[in-house]
């Protein structure tokens, strides 16, 4: 059945996030710094290998580098548009409001915003997400959303077990995108080939390495206003189309 990926992704959030609370009122402060400290080294590494992926071509002369400047041109370009709609802002802003609807306070309602953005552009941006959800569209086959299903329900446990409830909500966004681009797979399927799959991927890589950062130091780069940033490589494969 199509569409199940995203469901059997969102339900296994759903269930890591219930763990790491269970385990968020047993671990004392310094555990749960340090894990959050471990996780960020993690994101960093997985977003790194991703965007290197992508930047970094093995030939028989070497190695040689690629895509360095659309890499550039997306993140200007993005961070320009992100920071003019203020995707972040906007973000927190869903947080507090569903905060403000579930009135939750106290001890349970801390680090809810934090928890709620950093864990939706985590699960959200990456090549699993695009690339699964297109698959699970177009033949129904959704081994690679169970795939990010049990790595996002995992990392889910100790994202939660630090930052709280807020990680649960994360699979709004994420239901929203994954099953945007589930139903919409069969129409954007003829234009979008290994190549521009391949830098929109690593745009996100580089993202998701910025989120990575904001774990470990606190919020230093607004990842959410970056987002723009994987559309670009977008608008570039079509503007080579009109220009053949």
């Amino acid at each position: 059945m199509v569409g199940m990926g995203t469901i059997a992704n969102m339900a296994a959030i759903i269930i890591g996030s219930a763990v790491g609370l269970m385990l968020k009122g047993i671990l004392k402060q310094r555990f749960r710094d340090t894990i959050m400290h471990a996780l960020g080294l993690a994101v960093m590494l997985i977003g790194l290998s991703g965007a290197l992926q992508g930047l970094l071509k093995i030939n028989q002369e070497g190695i040689e580098t690629t895509n360095i400047i659309l890499m550039v041109i997306s993140l200007a370009v993005g961070a320009f548009f992100g920071e003019l709609i203020d995707i972040e802002t906007r973000l927190e802003h869903m947080g507090e409001w569903i905060k403000k609807v579930l009135r939750v306070k106290g001890d349970t309602g801390q680090n809810f915003v934090e928890g709620f953005v950093s864990s939706s552009l985590l699960f959200c941006v990456g090549a699993m997400a695009i690339i699964g959800a297109l698959k699970d569209g177009l033949s129904g086959d959704a081994s690679t959303l169970y795939a990010k299903a049990i790595i996002d329900g995992s990392v889910s446990v100790f994202i939660a077990s630090t930052l709280g409830i807020g990680v649960f909500f994360s699979v709004i966004p994420l239901g929203l995108y994954q099953g945007l681009i589930t139903l919409s797979a069969k129409y954007v399927e003829p234009y979008l080939g290994e190549r521009l799959i391949s830098n929109i991927s690593c745009i996100g890589s580089v993202i998701i390495f910025g989120i990575g950062i904001n774990m470990i130091f606190g919020k230093k780069i607004k990842c959410g206003n970056l987002l723009p940033a994987v559309l670009v490589p977008v608008v570039v494969e079509i503007i080579k189309h009109f220009m053949r």
